[in-house]
């Protein structure tokens, strides 16, 4: 048995309190703490209902220790690099200052993880062009790349052949595609950054209590995503 199916099992099992290896600890209450991500360039403060969705999964399917509420912190705040797994999202122009671009490189280099997300669902709208190119930036053009279907996010809790579609991809919004796949850029063999043109900040975005209506808990895909983060 490899370690993520050992861990993945303990936290399935509900063998108590699980302190998830990584390279910090959010506090001596908490394994994990929902953190987004501030930037000053662009519209950070969307899909303000996800969080709590994310959190709910969490308490429902694992052990994990999660605190309840959402930190918010500038990305030019040094606090966000002690952070386990911070969010990032917006409909608009990402364009990193200086301090904010130190941050993400160190934070993503030290081992950090962040899930970004295209509010627009859109591969040529201005969030996705622009975060892109700040990518290339900071961590060279050919950084973002494909992940493969058998990495270890689709398997890191739940099962997943492919990335869950949305219903905004269903639709037809944006470009009126349906992403079949993610990508992400990888440090030492270890994703740090996980990107998604495919919304699921606002597929997310309902309150919580309304799961219960849903044929299928469509929150369960980040139950992997954090997972994967607090124990790749």
């Amino acid at each position: 048995m490899t370690r993520s199916e050992f861990l993945r099992l303990l936290l399935a099992a509900g063998a108590g309190a699980f302190a998830a290896p990584r390279l910090r600890a959010e506090t001596k209450n908490y394994d994990f703490r929902f953190t987004r991500l501030m930037y000053e360039s662009g519209d950070w403060d969307v899909d303000q209902r996800m969080p709590s969705n994310v959190i709910d999964a969490l308490i429902q399917y694992t052990t994990l220790r999660v605190d309840p509420v959402e930190q918010v912190l500038p990305l030019a705040d040094p606090r966000m690099l002690q952070a386990s797994f911070c969010y990032l999202a917006g409909h608009k122009l990402v364009e990193f200052n200086p301090d904010e671009k130190r941050h993400f490189e160190r934070y993503v280099r030290n081992g950090g993880f962040v899930f970004v997300d295209d509010c627009n669902h859109d591969i040529d709208g201005l969030f996705a062009k622009s975060f892109e190119a700040q990518m290339a930036q900071i961590f060279g053009a050919d950084a973002l790349k494909k992940l493969p279907k058998k990495h270890p996010l689709y398997s890191s809790f739940f099962r997943f052949d492919d990335p869950p579609a949305t219903g905004f991809e269903l639709n037809g919004w944006g470009d009126d595609l349906v992403h079949d796949y993610l990508r992400g850029i990888e440090i030492d063999g270890r994703l740090g950054v996980l990107y998604s043109n495919k919304d699921y900040g606002c597929e997310w975005d309902y309150d919580w209590r309304n799961k219960r209506w849903l044929a299928e808990d469509n929150t369960k895909f980040a139950v992997n995503i954090v997972v994967y983060a607090l124990t790749a």
